[in-house]
């Protein structure tokens, strides 16, 4: 016989929803905080405050950076993530608001890092104070974790937590905006860049010289084509690339080139490697015609604490499989909160995921308030119910895993 569950899935809600003015009051106190990648530490001490407040057992700070709040003492070892740094607010001309003083109204809330991705951390540690109201603690430690440098370099903060701390949960729920859907998997990426030398010589004499740039432009020419012709995946959907940067070397404005290089942001889709992406443009023509190099970026920017924890750029994709537990428990909480079915599916941009499992294979989930499309725009919003929703979510998960375990 299949042990009862005892999860009280309408008192959650019902608390859930009483916290909502808390969680909105939180949420635009950390939006007011600028936290740009490798600036977070304001936001972070914000958000220790507001761990403590509500009960949580033990925060720390780690010397990354990362803030990281423990709820319970088991033995089931969960973490629920939310990256707290943001993007930058590009051309003010593009907002309507102050993207730092933000606004709310009866239903959104605006200002940069609304939806991406400081909402999650809102819905997560008053999932923790409903864990504690209700007396909801069981055989887990729930770790909730504040994570930086996420824009910057996806995935070092737990690569750096994973090996430097030797925590490693048995399954993570990465709060990154989900519309309040169900997701299990994400393309990986990485960042190449392609080098070409010329011969600088004054430009009133131009065939003296060897034009970086002109030895460029069949290589872009070629990239271009190479992009209609990237991997594809059921599930994922195809590889992409684009280039998003030039840049070039010149004696002045009078003389020829000396040497041009470009960025590619590559998105990989299962099965494709970062070996062979690299290979795949060294085999273009142009590419060697011209005697290019073609690399991959290093990350060595120093944390906000002066940490500098060097990483590749390259975070390889994950799925986490339609029939895995972690898959089917977060899909059960969500019937059995909302009386409905969810929505399975997948992000189209990047997470911490690429390192959580893309590298170190633990299992990841994604449930979280606010929306892709909001991530890095103008007028940056979330909603107050997918606060709701997901706190709701967040207090009942480690629950049902338990009880998940404990069936025979």
């Amino acid at each position: 016989m299949s042990k009862e569950l005892k999860i009280p899935f309408a008192e959650i809600l019902k608390k859930a929803e009483e916290y909502k003015p808390d969680m909105t009051r939180f949420l635009r106190d950390m939006i007011a905080i600028p936290s740009e990648s490798c600036d977070e530490e304001k936001v972070v001490l914000r958000i220790k405050e507001e761990m403590e407040k509500v009960g949580f057992d033990k925060v720390d700070i780690d010397p990354q950076g990362n803030v990281l709040g423990y709820i319970g003492h088991g033995k089931h070892i969960i973490a629920m993530d939310a990256h707290i740094d943001t993007v930058g607010v590009g051309n003010l001309n593009n907002w309507t608001f102050d993207p730092y003083e933000g606004y709310e109204d009866e239903e959104t809330i605006g200002g940069r890092g609304a939806s991406d991705q400081e909402g999650g951390m809102a819905s997560m540690v008053y999932a923790g104070k409903i864990i504690k109201d209700l007396g909801l603690e069981d055989d887990y430690t729930l770790v909730v974790t504040g994570t930086v440098q996420e824009e910057d370099c996806d995935g070092l903060c737990w690569q750096y937590i994973i090996n430097e701390t030797g925590l490693r949960p048995e399954f993570v729920v990465s709060t990154e905006p989900t519309d309040c859907n169900i997701y299990r998997g994400q393309r990986g990426r990485m960042e190449i860049r392609v080098d070409v030398s010329g011969i600088s010589c004054h430009g009133s004499a131009p065939e003296r010289g060897d034009n970086a740039i002109f030895k460029m432009d069949p290589i872009l020419n070629e990239i271009h084509e190479l992009s209609n012709n990237l991997g594809d995946d059921e599930f994922l959907g195809k590889g992409t690339l684009t280039v998003s940067e030039v840049f070039f070397t010149s004696p002045s404005r009078c003389a020829v080139a000396d040497s041009c290089a470009i960025s590619i942001d590559r998105r990989l889709t299962w099965g494709e490697t970062w070996e062979g992406a690299l290979d795949e443009i060294r085999a273009l023509p142009a590419v060697k015609a011209a005697d290019a190099k073609v690399s991959m970026y290093n990350y060595d920017r120093p944390a906000y604490t002066g940490l500098v924890y060097e990483t590749e750029c390259y975070f390889p994709a994950w799925v986490l499989p339609e029939d895995h537990l972690v898959t089917k428990v977060t899909s059960d909480c969500f019937e059995l909160l909302f009386d409905k079915k969810p929505l399975v599916d997948k992000w189209t941009f990047s997470t911490n995921g690429v390192s959580i499992m893309g590298r170190y294979g633990i299992p990841v989930v994604g449930f979280g308030p606010g929306k892709e499309p909001e991530a890095h725009a103008p007028n940056e919003k979330t909603w107050k119910d997918h606060l709701v929703k997901c706190a709701a979510m967040y207090a009942a998960i480690p629950g049902m895993y338990l009880h998940n375990l404990e069936k025979p």
